[in-house]
Formats: C-alpha cells, sequence, structure tokens
C-alpha cells in the first residue's frame, strides 16, 4: 500500500503524476499524529525501512474529490510496512497492528469517522509453501479481529488481490484465491497492472490506475457519501 512507483535502485525519482497531487482538502495523519497536507510520497516518514514512492492512496483521494467536489476533508491515515507477512498483522499485539490501530484512533481525535479501509498485502506470503497454507487462516483472524477492535462494523473493506508475488506462482495463485474468496469484503483485482523491471512493484502509472479502481470501489460500496 505504501507504493514504490518511481523507486529504482532504492532511489524515487520525484516525479508525481497530476492525478497524485497536493489539494488543501486532503490531509494524511503523519508520523508524529499531526494532520497536514497530504503529499507524495504518502508514506514518507511512516514506512522506513524501504524507500517510498507513489501508491494508490494520493490517487484515491483525488479521485473521490473529483466525482464528488464537496465531499469534505479527507484525511488519509497511512500505516503500510513493505515486505511484512500477514501472521505480522495479524496478532493483537504485534508492533504493525499496534501502530495501525493506534494511528486510526488518533485521528478520529480531529473528528470525522473512518470510511473504509483499504489493504494491499500478500506479496511475502507468496515466498513459500509454509506461508500460503497459514494465509487463509491468518487473513480471517486480522479482518475479524480489526473490526472488533476499531468498533466500526459498517466500514468497507477494500481489498486488492494481487498483482505480483515472489515465490513458485502457483502461491501467488493460492493466496489469490483466498483473497477473491473473501465474499464479505470489497475487491478490487490488481492483476494485469503494469509492474517496474523487478517484476513485483506497481509502476507509477498502475498506481494511478490502482487509486481510481479503488475509488470506484468505494462509491460501488454500501457506505453513504
Amino acid at each position: 500500500m505504501a507504493g514504490r512507483g518511481g523507486v529504482m535502485y532504492q532511489v524515487w525519482d520525484e516525479l508525481v503524476p497530476p492525478d497524485c497531487s497536493s489539494d488543501h482538502r486532503i490531509l494524511r495523519l503523519n508520523e508524529n499524529s499531526e494532520l497536514e497536507v497530504a503529499k507524495e510520497p504518502l508514506h514518507a516518514g511512516i514506512d522506513v525501512n524501504k524507500t517510498c514512492g507513489i501508491g494508490p492512496g494520493m490517487a484515491f483521494a483525488n479521485a473521490i474529490l473529483r466525482r464528488v467536489p464537496n465531499f469534505g476533508t479527507i484525511v488519509l491515515v497511512p500505516c503500510a510496512a513493505g515486505g511484512t507477512s500477514i501472521r505480522e498483522w495479524s496478532r493483537r499485539n504485534s508492533v504493525l497492528r499496534s501502530r495501525m490501530i493506534a494511528r486510526a484512533r488518533e485521528a478520529l481525535r480531529y473528528g470525522g469517522k473512518i470510511r473504509a479501509i483499504l489493504w494491499y498485502q500478500g506479496e511475502k506470503d507468496t515466498e513459500t509453501e509454509e506461508a500460503i497454507n497459514l494465509y487463509p487462516g491468518e487473513y480471517r483472524l486480522f479482518i475479524d479481529s480489526l473490526y472488533q477492535e476499531l468498533i466500526h462494523p459498517q466500514v468497507p473493506f477494500i481489498q486488492v488481490a494481487l498483482a505480483s508475488g515472489q515465490g513458485d506462482p502457483k502461491w501467488l495463485e493460492s493466496v489469490r484465491a483466498t483473497q477473491l474468496g473473501m465474499e464479505d469484503m470489497i475487491t478490487v483485482d490488481g492483476m494485469g497492472l503494469p509492474l517496474q523491471p523487478d517484476g513485483l512493484h506497481l509502476t507509477a502509472k498502475a498506481q494511478v490506475l490502482l487509486g481510481n479502481m479503488l475509488a470506484d470501489a468505494f462509491f460501488n460500496s454500501h457506505t453513504r457519501v
């Protein structure tokens, strides 16, 4: 979800597509839990172990405002950490999960409400057969306990079915099958979106496309806008 669009050899080219431009109506909760005008890279200071580039978040927010200019202020709460497995998110005492819940609660202190959860994760879980066997149960545990902790049962969970993997192709298909089989979630299929030369990460153009797809899914959900 952090995005590596425009990142080559661990360096971001600093090219920001028009669809990812800043707007005073789009804010982000930064690493100090303060609100500021959002800009790319959205996960700067959050996903600190990777070089952050273009992700789908800014394109998603801009697409919402293009369709509904009077939507109001959008606060993005970036929480992603690249290269992590679902087990690092499914356990209530995990560092990543605890940070995500804490940041969501911090954002709510500024007013407003949670309108959607955007989730793009799973490449790490395509590396081994053991990981893919654990994935279905761990993912379901993550989803169910996340809603219990956030206490927002009506918030749509919009997931991205993987566009790429890191191991045997059949392991990628196994993870995708789990994702596509989650009938109680809203799914955007990333398969076929352009990949960078590493064959793993989406290009900046693909991230923009994905952001627009996520916005379409948001409007097609049962959320009132």
